[in-house]
């Protein structure tokens, strides 16, 4: 499988602002080569979780081929660190045989798992964003459950605790939980309808 690894698109990071970035790449595999893939993405991670600046990485896929693949880091400088550094670079080149890089965009703002960049560089144009409404529902398919699962099981401990400290505990649990796991699975079990018109 022919590849183009995405170490060549220096020039792209300088059209967005500074402060943290997302970047958001897509990547097509093989159906048959998915647990390769998960074990690729997870050294990935592994290593970019040891860099100054790592905020956070996860992926989604779409369809049986495309995986998109987001990491965050909380300036340029360390997000530039990372993606130059030789740790980085040999481990694109083991994939050589493995992924075909599809596109990469690098994200400022807050953006959920769909919204709009507040400013973007783009290697190449990517699928339509799915109306707001829609995005909304599925947020709300995964929210659901994580709030009433939370309630039950703190409040035997969290009965006599203060509103704020009951919800400081909720969200700290609640963000990584959604962001890294429910997230992407409900995102990934409606993609088709979130695809559609």
């Amino acid at each position: 499988m022919s590849t183009h690894t995405d170490i060549d698109l220096e020039g792209a990071v300088a059209a967005v602002d500074d402060g943290p970035l997302t970047v958001s790449i897509t990547r097509r595999v093989a159906p048959q080569d998915e647990l390769l893939m998960q074990a690729w993405v997870h050294a990935g991670t592994s290593m970019a979780e040891r860099f100054e600046g790592f905020l956070g990485a996860g992926w989604v896929r779409s369809g049986s081929e495309d995986w998109h693949m987001l990491y965050r880091f909380d300036s340029r400088e360390h997000l530039d660190a990372w993606e130059r550094s030789p740790e980085r670079i040999r481990w694109l080149r083991s994939a050589a045989d493995l992924v075909e890089h599809r596109r990469t965009e690098y994200r400022t703002g807050i953006e959920g798992w769909f919204d709009e960049p507040a400013s973007s560089a783009v290697h190449e144009p990517g699928p339509a964003t799915p109306p707001r409404w829609k995005q909304a529902s599925v947020i709300w398919v995964a929210f659901f459950p994580t709030s009433l699962a939370l309630t039950y099981l703190l409040s035997p401990f969290s009965a006599g605790w203060p509103v704020v400290l009951r919800v400081l505990v909720t969200t700290v649990l609640a963000t990584p939980w959604m962001t890294y796991v429910l997230l992407p699975f409900v995102t990934r079990l409606f993609g088709r309808w979130l695809k559609g018109s």
